[in-house]
């Protein structure tokens, strides 16, 4: 039997699945594993800060000369932004070709059973193979997450919060063991908010008999740094992301130049999009903490959620800087239904109506809420923009 075209194959799989068979991947894995090369591996953990760290050390270390491969996930516009080489989304060709080698090795039945981000993690695993080091992003857990099926030289724990309980537990306590479990040899640990997460990694490390570094971001603020970030418009927490990166590369011995951060692009992690509209794929309590320190005035916020996210909650920490609220539809079987939305802003006071695709050049405007809200908003925004020129 053929291999079916991937893009095809890929639009056929669920994106959610209520009950994950974990023990699936790791079968795959073991199909897979003989056939494949095994660069040096980084695995990024944590709720928050997986996406702006994994790319800061994938994009260092290939401006330092290395083949470098970055697997992050959700895409915002296309399937290509998951699978990063050398600075480029990957090609569909290239995607094609390890679906071509993938599938027939995992076998039909296989490749139907795994669920879209089993696969497609293998699928990068395959694309990655001949890359001198290669950076995996974890989904939403650790331990049981797709990405912890290859070894890994190092692992780095973002800042870990409340978020998808319904599958990681609910205390930060229950959700840091869960992601942290994931550690195998040597473990950073970026600056948490939560006193207990870093109780929790020290107890893991000791139980592993793992080397646990502990990120201090302030040694790596010099002046040189400061200025890049400056120019770039770096919120506190990116920066302190970023200085996890080079702290990472340090470990691993990777030799990187502080000025190659002025190419360093995070699109959709509040970066500039135009000088008074902001984009950030943020989508928790802790990501709002975050944006709340990081806007410098009140902002018109344009925002969505999916119905299993404690939008009151985010609402609630994003009020002080919030003028008013507009509510963009969002694609996905999953979203709250603007009524919610609605009634949330009502009950704390927050002013709102549904976004009419105006904007006006004397407000500023915060784009939140998650890679869909942020994808609706950029078709709406470019749509405009190829009407106008």
């Amino acid at each position: 039997m053929s291999t079916p075209n991937f893009l095809a194959f890929l639009e056929a799989k669920p994106l959610y699945y209520k009950e994950i068979d974990h023990l699936r991947i790791h079968h795959a894995y073991a199909l897979l594993k003989e056939h494949i090369a095994h660069p040096r591996t980084v695995h990024i953990v944590g709720t928050n800060g997986k996406g702006s760290t994994g790319r800061t050390i994938a994009h260092l270390a290939y401006k330092s000369g290395l083949s470098v491969g970055h697997y992050s996930s959700p895409h915002i516009v296309r399937f290509n932004e998951r699978i990063w080489l050398n600075g480029e989304e990957c090609p569909d060709a290239i995607l094609e070709r390890a679906h071509q080698k993938l599938h027939p090795l995992l076998g039909s039945e296989m490749s139907d059973a795994l669920s879209y981000f089993e696969y497609t993690t293998l699928l990068a695993l395959v694309v990655f193979e001949r890359y001198d080091l290669i950076v995996l992003e974890a989904g939403l857990g650790g331990e049981y997450d797709a990405t912890n099926v290859c070894d890994k030289e190092l692992s780095v724990i973002t800042p870990i919060g409340y978020d998808h309980q319904a599958f990681l537990g609910d205390t930060i306590e229950a959700i840091a063991s869960t992601k942290i479990r994931s550690i195998r040899k040597q473990a950073l640990l970026a600056p948490q908010v939560y006193d207990v997460v870093v109780a929790v990694a020290r107890t893991i490390a000791d139980e592993k008999d793992a080397v646990l570094y502990e990120s201090s971001p302030e040694k790596y603020f010099t002046s040189s740094f400061t200025e890049i970030a400056d120019t770039k418009g770096w919120s506190g927490y990116l920066r302190e992301n970023i200085a996890t990166a080079l702290r990472a590369l340090e470990i691993m011995a990777i030799p990187y130049n502080i000025d190659d951060l002025t190419s360093l692009e995070l699109f959709g992690r509040f970066y500039p999009l135009a000088p008074n509209i902001r984009i950030d794929v943020g989508h928790n309590p802790l990501a709002a903490e975050a944006i709340v320190k990081a806007l410098e005035k009140p902002v018109v916020l344009i925002y969505n959620s999916l119905d299993d996210k404690d939008y009151r909650e985010i609402l609630t920490i994003l009020r002080p800087k919030i003028e008013r609220l507009e509510i963009i539809p969002i694609e996905s079987q999953r979203a709250a239904t603007t009524g919610q939305i609605r009634e949330a802003a009502r009950g704390i006071g927050i002013g709102y109506g549904d976004y009419s695709g105006e904007l006006r050049d004397d407000e500023d405007y915060l784009v939140f809420g998650s890679f869909y809200v942020i994808e609706a908003f950029l078709k709406d925004f470019y749509n405009k923009e190829q009407k106008s020129s």
